[in-house]
Formats: structure tokens, C-alpha cells, sequence
């Protein structure tokens, strides 16, 4: 037991008054994917950071973020704030890094979850570190029961990912995961993200195709597209499954469960 968490329950053994419990620690997150984790998991009133995008299109949780402070990933902003619990996926650098252990404040560090099992843990690792276990492990349950009724509906049809940048995801991604757990087997032979096969996916076409980013693409930003090739045209306008939003594809978190809801959906 931690020097704080043994005070915690001294303080709480003395108090005169019956459900007497220590404040939740102050967290800040350092980047859009440890926001959604953050906003899940975290008490409201003991937030004290969020990045800037937490209220961005792409955010699940953006709902949940709004009037909440906006911070950058700076020391500066972190002296400012003082957080307790600093919780990341990619924000911040090795200086910020080196400066939150000077200062003595826990970070968490999430992985980037390739399957379910691999979210499962960053949701416990952060709930551990704020003390909320209890609502962790409400929110895996969540997850596995999504998984559970999505198993199995894509009965093993060949689905291909597809990005508005011409992007697919093979194994090694949770996209991938996403796409097994809903019954179909990944068209996509390449591990990882690699760019689609014009040529391989006209020819030979998926009997499935799963947009992802879409509600995300910009007019003229995004050059590569259903509608710049004809042929492509025809396959994604007469296969498309479903077209998942950026709030479920961007990050690796719990909500990619609903995306293998969506698929399942889709193939019923």
C-alpha cells in the first residue's frame, strides 16, 4: 500500500462521520486517446486537463469534455494544473517525462492496443491508478458483452478496411481485431496499415468493404477516394458493410467494440 493510500485509510478509520473517503486524485491527460480513458474513468470535479481535442469531432467522449479545462502538453501547462495522475499515449516528450517523475506525479502510459485484450489492460491500468476499479471493470464488461453478440455475424465473409486516404489495416491492428470479432475474415493480406491495391481491389474485389474516417474527409484534402476511380466506385457504392466513424477507429479504447456492433449490424 502506497504512503497516501495508507494515510487515506487512517484518516478515514478516525473520521467521526460514516462514509467519510479521500478525494479522488487530480488527473490530466496529454493527448486525445488518454482523454477518452481520462473522461471515462475519472470523477468529473477531479480533472484538471484535457487536450485540445478532447472536444474534436473524433472524440468519443466529447460529449463528457465539454466545459472541462483544455491544457497543452507543456511543463509549463502541468505546473499550472497540478495533476496527481498524468495519463498518455503519445503526448508530451522523454523531457516531460523525466520532468513529471522529478515532480513526483504517477503517469500512465497506454498501450497501443493491436487486439481487445490489449485495451482490457489500459482500462484497468488507469483505473487502478485513480482508484476506480469498480467502474473499469464495468466498462471491459461493456465491452466483452458487445463481443459477445457480435461474434460470429460476418459468417466469414472477406471484409477490407478502407481510408479515405487509400489506407487498409492488416494483423497487428485492432482494426483487424475489430473486423474478426464481428464474424469476418481481414481481406487484407499486408500486416499493419499499407496503402490499398487499386489494381488488386477492382480486379478481385472483397465481399465486403468497411469504411473507416470518412465522416472525418475533407473536399480536396483527401485526394485519394471512392469517387476518384470509376471501377473503385462501383465496389465501394455495391460492398460497403458499414462506414465507421473517426470516434470509434481513431483510438485504441474500449469503443472499437462498437464498431464490431456496427459490422455485426450491418451483416444481419
Amino acid at each position: 500500500m502506497s504512503a497516501a493510500k495508507a494515510l487515506c485509510a487512517l484518516v478515514a478509520a478516525l473520521a467521526l462521520a460514516p462514509g467519510f473517503a479521500c478525494a479522488a486524485p487530480r488527473v490530466m491527460s496529454l493527448d486525445s486517446c488518454a482523454d477518452q480513458y481520462v473522461l471515462a474513468l475519472a470523477p468529473r470535479d477531479s480533472i484538471v486537463g484535457l487536450s485540445h481535442r478532447a472536444v474534436s469531432r473524433d472524440s468519443y467522449m466529447r460529449d463528457a469534455a465539454m466545459g472541462l479545462p483544455l491544457r497543452r502538453a507543456t511543463f509549463e501547462s502541468l505546473v499550472a494544473a497540478r495533476p496527481q495522475v498524468v495519463v498518455r499515449l503519445w503526448g508530451g516528450d522523454a523531457r516531460l517525462s523525466k520532468a513529471l517523475e522529478k515532480k513526483g506525479m504517477t503517469t500512465v502510459t497506454l498501450d497501443d492496443a493491436a487486439d481487445f485484450e490489449g485495451v482490457r489492460v489500459n482500462v484497468r491500468k488507469v483505473a487502478a491508478a485513480l482508484d476506480r476499479r469498480a467502474e473499469g471493470e464495468a466498462i471491459v464488461s461493456r465491452m466483452d458483452a458487445q463481443l459477445a453478440r457480435a461474434a460470429g455475424a460476418g459468417k466469414g465473409r472477406s471484409a477490407l478496411y478502407l481510408t479515405p486516404g487509400g489506407f487498409t489495416a492488416g494483423a497487428g491492428t485492432l482494426i483487424d481485431a475489430m473486423l474478426k470479432a464481428a464474424g469476418y475474415a481481414n481481406a487484407s493480406k499486408a500486416p499493419y496499415f499499407a496503402p490499398v491495391s487499386l489494381e488488386g481491389l477492382v480486379m478481385s474485389p472483397p465481399a465486403a468493404v468497411v469504411l473507416g474516417l470518412f465522416d472525418m474527409a475533407r473536399a480536396g484534402a483527401d485526394r485519394w477516394g471512392p469517387g476518384r476511380h470509376a471501377a473503385l466506385q462501383r465496389v465501394v457504392a455495391t460492398r460497403t458493410a458499414a462506414s465507421l466513424p473517426a470516434s470509434v477507429v481513431g483510438c485504441p479504447g474500449w469503443f472499437a467494440a462498437d464498431g464490431a456492433r456496427m459490422l455485426a449490424e450491418a451483416a444481419r
